[in-house]
């Protein structure tokens, strides 16, 4: 049988009102990513010739979250039942496709499963993903004839006391021949307690007219999790972050507590990395090889060399790191940061678009932003680089072997040269040749016989 064509249908319009949201609830997110980006990323991977995502509720907030992805968008004025939402895509629907439907609130589904059901168009019309769970409670029950063969779904409101017994639920996924779908919903009705057009009508419509029906199942049930509420979406999270820990144990990362990391967006992490508890790592980032990060560590879009370690607490932003750096603990780099090889950024220590060259060292109380810092200078505890104005920011350029001695303020711009020396505690508001000493702070003075003040009585 020649291959057909595949569109995918994904339904976002619902309101999701039992997550108490002004936020559309296909745009809550799991690991950084809405559920419905969850879901176009499945979708995307299986190479369609369309997707259609049908929306409703916040449908602009949806549209501009998703504006530079090519997507069909097809409003549903009225919410009236899923096989509503899907008959307003069928008139873009080549009848000779296979149609994937699927629901933007089961974030977990996987690109392997859905082609399952696509695979499985070859040789049935019709095409269901299911899965057995221990408590249906609240979920469509999947009906089986004499024959155990599919012929129907009935929703949870509209189940018997029988059929709610039932532990094979729907997942509200499934595939049709487009010609056949559209057949099928025409006869779809809404009589039932809802009052909507339910699209799970045409199983028992397809069975009636004599066609087999297949059921598909995940490799875990947890693929088609829904989201309905805020303690479901955190249920769900969980399930991704242990599945992400999983994955990376299997690369050879050591996880101190596969529990307690979040991983979010797309993250590498090379072998031998070690990666103590509550560390958050958001995407894009790649961490290399035998890394060492310390508990309740923050690390966001930034790329982490061969060795490095990070001390506990420490938080980084938009960084490169090169290999073997010593960083933390407390400590704080902001965007356009650059460590070169074996420098140290020690506790509570800040930088911000800063590149320091290998071997310097700011081991602490620090603030260097909008500077440059050479190869094997030593700045001093408590130096400040003065990079603002009030009005712009101004550049600081330390050369290599330079000492800043603490509690310095270095007011931009200035440029200290190679090898030069700052003496602890001084002012420097203009250049510093190479080799030279810069002192600027008022004579020490003692007074004798000084009585301190008393307090009134």
């Amino acid at each position: 049988m020649s291959i057909k064509p595949l569109e995918i249908i994904i339904l976002a319009a619902g309101k999701g009102s039992r997550m108490k949201s002004s936020v559309p609830k296909v745009l809550h997110k799991i690991a950084g990513t809405s559920l419905l980006g969850h879901v176009l990323n499945a979708a995307n991977q299986l190479s369609p010739q369309k997707i259609h995502v049908v929306v409703g509720h916040g449908k602009e907030l949806v549209i501009n979250e998703f504006g530079d992805i090519p997507i069909n968008w097809v409003e549903q004025n009225e919410q009236l039942g899923t096989g509503h939402a899907v008959l307003q895509v069928l008139p873009l629907v080549s009848e000779d496709s296979n149609v994937l439907m699927l629901t933007a609130d089961v974030p977990l589904i996987r690109s392997d499963t859905l082609n399952l059901l696509n695979d499985a168009m070859s040789a049935f019309p019709l095409a269901l993903l299911t899965a057995q769970i221990a408590d249906p409670s609240g979920l469509g029950r999947i009906i089986r004839d004499a024959s155990d063969g599919v012929c129907g779904i009935i929703e949870h409101k509209d189940a018997s006391a029988s059929q709610r017994n039932i532990n094979e639920i729907n997942s509200g996924i499934m595939c049709a021949r487009g010609n056949d779908l559209k057949r099928w919903l025409d006869k779809v009705g809404n009589d039932n307690t809802q009052k909507e057009y339910y699209l799970t009508d045409i199983v028992e419509i397809a069975y009636a007219e004599g066609n087999p029906i297949t059921a598909c199942q995940p490799t875990n049930a947890g693929e088609v999790d829904g989201i309905n509420t805020r303690s479901q979406l955190a249920i769900v999270e969980r399930h991704y972050q242990y599945k992400r820990a999983e994955e990376l144990m299997a690369e050879g990362v050591t996880l101190m507590d596969p529990a307690r990391i979040d991983i979010r967006g797309e993250v590498e992490i090379g072998p031998d990395t070690t990666i103590d508890i509550n560390t958050v790592i958001v995407g894009p980032s790649k961490i290399g090889s035998n890394v060492n990060i310390g508990p309740n560590c923050m690390i966001s879009a930034s790329t982490i060399g061969n060795g490095t370690t990070i001390h506990a607490n420490s938080v980084i932003e938009s960084s490169s790191i090169h290999e073997q750096v010593n960083i933390g603990p407390f400590a704080r780099l902001r965007p356009g940061t650059e460590l070169l090889h074996k420098v140290k950024i020690g506790n509570f220590v800040e930088t911000k678009n800063a590149r320091l060259e290998a071997g310097a060292k700011v081991n602490h109380l620090s603030y260097v932003g909008d500077a440059t810092v050479g190869q094997d200078t030593n700045i001093g505890a408590g130096v400040i680089t003065c990079n603002y104005d009030g009005a712009d920011k101004h550049k600081t350029d330390i050369g290599r072997d330079v000492f800043v001695g603490s509690n310095s303020q270095l007011v931009a711009p200035v440029v200290i040269g190679d090898g030069a020396t700052i003496g602890a505690g001084s002012t420097i508001t203009s250049d510093v040749e190479a080799q030279a000493l810069a002192i600027s702070r008022a004579r020490q003075r003692k007074i004798q016989g000084w009585q301190r003040p008393e307090k009134g009585k």
